[in-house]
């Protein structure tokens, strides 16, 4: 096994990725952009993580470093080689377990060693090896179906440290575990890097979890949204093991909330101000009218009292940034809230609807909504200009698929009908596919 490589500037790169962006075609013809110029690199003995929202394009960044997916422009190079296909020294963890259910740990383990024509009893001592490297021995013959969540993701972690590759390319791989499940995954992963005992010279880990890239990165790139780009990078240079009650690994959580809520610089458009104009191209959260209610009123009174951290807020109701920012997004967008510095305010019209009845509330979150969401305004003139008061639903569908993917098109409109049937602004048949001011029947 080598010795942890910690990274100098007199070493060649493992991996560097330059200005490379990605396309997929879209049904009228045209593209979708999902990453924009991104570079980077991955010097031997970093742990270096990509951090964003989903749909930043992270895990499609994975897949063309594993050489899994080619680059619409820009190139991915590995020890200074341009990849072009799957490269030998790139492994990948991935988020699901994605083990063969009908195969044994160990059989799942030496899989990947079968297909390089590795001799059976070379096959057989790193197999071993790494079942035990990753604390699974003596579950050498179980199946998947018998282990534990955690467990079936060691069997993950072995199976890509046997074919001793020099990366390791981490796609979330603690999300789909419970909160200590991951910590103790987490914290096993941490000591054997830090010990040296395993194979491989750098890390690329993507996540949205702020606090679990602080506890394992170097470095960490911060991801935007629509298309994937890298907006900023952070050095953590706390030293390990990290506490998370540590001051310093406070503040720089706290540091990358503020980067990840602040607006770009002077003369760029915020999603936000983008939100506020005439145009419909803005992707609605799917977030529900309850848990608006519920974080308005949670920041409404003690101890926040209309103003709190993000950090403490995600602490608090224990939300992850996926889970956390599209609330906070709608509450922005429906000028409920303002978010600066890491920090969010309850504007005026927030407070009074934290303190306001049901019937109060529907008529407040209405007359934001026609007024702060294009769509929902678009939408609502639509069907009141139309003498029938009715309209299909392909009609705004198509409109939305001019400016993004179908996807998103399809939770856009979902989202609006969601926030219009709470505010009863105007009313949805999914079994006819129409809109209409029609009251439901």
């Amino acid at each position: 096994m080598n010795a942890i490589l910690r990274p100098t500037t007199h070493q060649q790169p493992l991996l560097t990725v330059d200005r490379a962006r990605k396309t997929f075609p879209r049904g009228d013809g045209g593209e979708l952009l999902v990453l924009d110029d991104v570079s980077l690199s991955l010097a031997p003995g970093e742990v270096v993580g990509l951090l964003g929202r989903s749909g930043s394009g992270k895990s499609t960044l994975l897949r063309l470093i594993a050489g899994l997916s080619e680059p619409s422009g820009g190139e991915v190079r590995y020890l200074g080689e341009k990849i072009e296909g799957p490269a030998a020294g790139i492994s990948m963890v991935f988020q699901g377990f994605a083990l063969f259910p009908w195969l044994t740990v160990y059989e799942n383990v030496a899989l990947g060693l079968e297909a390089l024509h590795v001799s059976r009893e070379e096959i057989r001592r790193r197999s071993l090896q790494a079942i035990d490297l990753i604390g699974l021995d003596g579950f050498e013959s179980a199946y998947p179906r018998e282990l534990s969540g955690g467990m079936r993701q060691r069997v993950g972690f072995a199976r890509a440290l046997v074919v001793h590759p020099s990366i390791m390319l981490m796609d979330e791989p603690f999300s789909a575990l419970d909160v200590l499940t991951a910590e103790n995954l987490r914290t096993d992963f941490l000591d054997l890097w830090s010990e040296g005992k395993m194979p491989i010279k750098g890390v690329l880990l993507v996540t949205h979890n702020i606090e679990e890239a602080v506890q394992m990165c170097d470095r960490i790139l911060v991801f935007a949204t629509n298309p994937g780009r890298i907006v900023t990078s952070i050095d953590v240079t706390i030293p390990r093991p990290r506490d998370r009650l540590d001051p310093a690994f406070a503040a720089l959580v706290e540091r990358i909330y503020v980067e990840m809520t602040a607006k770009p610089g002077r003369g760029a458009v915020t999603r936000l101000e983008r939100t506020a104009g005439t145009g419909i191209d803005t992707i609605l959260p799917r977030v529900s009218s309850s848990l608006l209610s519920g974080l308005l009123e949670t920041v409404a009174v003690q101890p926040f009292n209309g103003k709190a951290d993000l950090p403490e807020i995600a602490s608090e109701l224990q939300l992850e940034i996926d889970e956390l920012f599209p609330v906070v997004e709608s509450l922005q967008m429906l000028r409920f809230a303002e978010v600066e510095g890491g920090d969010l305010r309850l504007t005026t019209d927030g407070i009074a609807f934290a303190d306001s009845s049901s019937d109060e509330r529907k008529i407040m979150f209405a007359r934001h909504m026609l007024a702060y969401v294009p769509l929902a305004a678009h939408i609502r003139r639509v069907l009141d200009e139309r003498e029938s008061h009715h309209a299909p639903k392909s009609r705004f569908l198509d409109e939305l698929e001019d400016h993004m993917s179908p996807g998103s098109a399809d939770q856009t409109l979902r989202a609006v009908v969601s926030w219009a049937r709470y505010a009863e602004a105007f009313a949805y048949d999914d079994e006819t596919g129409t809109f209409s001011l029609e009251n439901p029947s």
